[in-house]
């Protein structure tokens, strides 16, 4: 079946973009024939004065191109090449002799914008799921198709870098203030407003493409003249090396296509087309491409083949920081939550805490007033049980205490219907010691949200050996609903994310302890690609909740999971991390982190420190995190590496560009990996034992992924 169709709207063709049982519209080699077949009906065919290029699908204009396609390439000159294939395509469409409206509604992003971009005339509608973007840094590229230089002329220099650097969408009120579209209208005179400007493009009463990105002294300094520009340009290069520390080659090339824009069109179309060729083989593509697969493939995945039961109304016991972010989440669902505290200055900081949360989603316009006034509604407060008779699922996120948990687990099912299902949040405590106190230990099981809830991606769903399956489907779908990736893991002290994250955490603190310094040892993994160093982690965390959670896995796991003597001085002087200003960091009254708080060192039995190596900081984190990451698939906590890597980078921010941990230790070479571990063992026992699984697999010479073909 053909993915374009073309009806005639007296001598204006449009052009119906339907991708044939796919969700989303996406350009792939067929559909670029049938685009090149198209091309020669409008060039040659008279009677056609102009065209309307719209979708078929409700909420997708085009997605991009076709990522699996990417994969095909081994070398640069192929990547280049099909750079060059897409450059000639839209120079056609940019050329036609019939002028093109591009119709937009729904996703506009990757090849999807820059094929609008080369349209005569482009309308988005102001649909809330009408967004434009070029996402390609996310898997390690840039635009290719001419978006690196049709980007800027359109938009300007400053708001292009911005765009395709963060890969960020806009919105379509945004996307007119700065120019990339010309008009926002409602999606029910889309296609006649599309028509009605392709006539007045056909009759010359309307000029193709004309500039409509606002002026303004700004823009005449910056993005006008070639001094400007290189100052914006030298700018965006220190900003990017500072945010991505080299480690992401794609910014900066995507910066240097940019100004060759500038330099005339035929050079700037060249050295696009080069640069991408290269970035294409770089192994943090490579990654970056693995992770949109496995991130997708996961999202499709049925859990347990049985149909999961909906989630209509929430029940959420603690309205702290975590109750209230999951009730903020789920309203933004457009689930109806009742949030439980127990006393009304509770429950009223909750739902404050809930109100901010979407307030910053309206500032930020994410969502209209009404959206959020509707939002809110769906979220009550109460002090007993009042409307837990009708939920469909409760999650307790109360205090990390078992005895505390086993009493309101002992409540609520005394108030909730046969059919609810009881999910607790809790970090580290076995699911199956939780529902000890259940009457219904069948519909019990952990859902395990990541703090803070609205920003961070994952959720860990963790059956018991008695969670019945349609149990787990629906707490996945709910999951999936929210916005969440999620992995299923099973059930253990720490499950999956929490148990890798405490030796990485506990390697950081007996480097303290041998007398490294705060912040190199939060630079030094940085620099390896962690978003945030692991003691400024553990500050945003909470010194206390990490020391809690540290003691329930030292108790589970030994000596190698045992606390550093700087961790136990810390927590015993009383800091509690970012939120009581007390941590490894100063903080000032509003909470901003400031220098290292010298005065940490006077707790530590050596206050001394002394400069460590860059490579052995990053060495002994990095390999503590993915040794016990091993053990976790060794022992079927986590499912696979896929999820387990997954699981890294979404939960912790292990390094996207390294692929997860189990990616990593593929690219090292598990023997290597194995070596590495014996040295720092004969050195650190226990900490360092290589566990079973990659003994053995470094003895059968064994990787965790194929060596070649698709990577998930």
């Amino acid at each position: 079946m053909s993915a374009l169709t073309v009806t005639m709207d007296d001598g204006i063709a449009v052009i119906v973009f339907d991708a044939p049982g796919e969700s989303v519209n996406i350009i792939s080699r067929a559909v670029k024939n049938e685009f090149i077949a198209l091309f020669q009906q409008l060039e040659s065919d008279a009677s056609i004065r102009a065209a309307v290029l719209m979708s078929g699908k409700p909420d997708s204009f085009v997605a991009g191109a076709d990522i699996e396609e990417f994969l095909e390439w081994k070398t640069a000159a192929q990547a280049e090449s099909a750079s060059r294939e897409g450059h000639a395509l839209l120079d056609r469409l940019e050329t036609l002799r019939t002028p093109v409206v591009a119709a937009i509604n729904g996703a506009c992003l990757g090849g999807g914008l820059e094929t609008s971009l080369a349209c005569a005339w482009r309308i988005a509608t102001d649909h809330a799921k009408t967004v434009l973007g070029v996402p390609e840094v996310q898997i390690g590229l840039f635009p290719g198709a001419g978006g690196t230089q049709r980007l800027p002329r359109t938009v300007g220099l400053r708001v292009a870098l911005d765009m395709i650097l963060t890969g960020k969408n806009v919105r379509a009120r945004k996307a007119l203030q700065t120019g990339l579209v010309h008009e926002v209208v409602h999606p029910a005179i889309l296609r006649e407003v599309a028509v009605q400007r392709a006539r007045e493009l056909a009759a010359g009463t309307r000029k193709r493409n004309a500039r409509s990105r606002p002026g303004g002294m700004r823009t005449v300094l910056l993005d006008d003249n070639p001094v400007g520009r290189s100052v914006v340009l030298r700018k965006a290069r220190e900003q990017a090396l500072k945010k991505t520390r080299g480690n992401y080659p794609a910014v900066l090339a995507a910066i240097d296509a940019v100004s060759a824009s500038f330099h005339g069109r035929d050079h700037g179309f060249r050295e696009e087309a080069r640069l991408f060729g290269e970035m294409a083989m770089t192994p943090q593509c490579r990654e970056l491409i693995f992770l949109f697969f496995a991130t997708t493939a996961l999202k499709k995945e049925a859990i347990g083949g049985v149909a999961p039961a909906p989630v209509e109304r929430l029940g959420i016991l603690g309205a702290g920081f975590m109750g209230s972010g999951i009730a903020a989440v789920a309203a933004q669902a457009g689930t109806m939550v009742r949030l439980k505290d127990a006393d009304l200055v509770r429950v009223g900081k909750g739902l404050a805490a809930v109100r901010d949360l979407l307030q910053e989603r309206l500032t930020r316009r994410h969502i209209t007033r009404q959206e959020f006034a509707d939002q809110r509604l769906l979220v009550g407060g109460t002090v007993d049980y009042a409307g837990f008779g009708g939920v469909d699922l409760v999650i307790e996120a109360v205090f990390e205490d078992l005895a505390v948990k086993h009493a309101v687990v002992r409540e609520v099912e005394a108030v909730v219907p046969e059919w609810a299902v009881v999910a607790s949040n809790t970090s580290t405590i076995p699911i199956a010691r939780i529902a000890e106190a259940s009457r219904r230990p069948e519909r019990v099981l952990g859902m395990h949200f990541f703090s803070p809830v609205h920003r961070m991606p994952l959720l860990e769903v963790i059956p018991t050996p008695v969670t019945r399956p349609e149990v787990t489907a629906g707490a996945v779908a709910f999951g999936r609903s929210l916005g969440k990736t999620v992995i299923v893991v099973n059930d253990a002290p720490g499950f999956y994310v929490n148990r890798i994250l405490a030796p990485y955490l506990n390697e950081a603190g007996a480097l303290l302890d041998a007398g490294a310094a705060i912040d190199a040892v939060d630079d030094a993994m940085e620099r390896f690609g962690f978003p945030v160093g692991p003691f400024t982690l553990l500050d945003e965390v909470g010194l206390d909740i990490a020391a809690r959670s540290g003691a329930i896995l030292h108790e589970a796991f030994g000596e190698r999971m045992a606390p550093s003597q700087a961790m136990r001085a810390i927590v015993g002087a009383g800091r509690s991390g970012r939120k009581g200003k007390s941590g490894f960091y100063l903080y000032d009254e509003n909470g901003k982190k400031g220098a290292v708080d010298s005065s940490v060192y006077a707790l530590l039995p050596n206050a001394t420190r002394s400069p460590f190596p860059v490579e052995e900081i990053q060495q002994r984190c990095a390999l503590a995190l993915a040794n016990e990451a091993a053990r976790t698939l060794e022992e079927g906590i986590v499912r696979s590496s896929r999820d387990g890597d997954i699981g890294a980078v979404f939960g912790i921010g292990f390094p996207p560009f390294r692929g997860g941990p189990f990616r990593w230790m593929d690219a090292m070479g598990v023997a290597k990996v194995v070596e590495a571990l014996e040295e720092l063992s004969a050195r650190y026992a226990p900490r360092f034992t290589p566990s079973d699984l990659l003994v053995s697999m470094a003895r059968r010479e064994e990787r965790f992924y194929p060596a070649e073909g698709k990577p998930v």
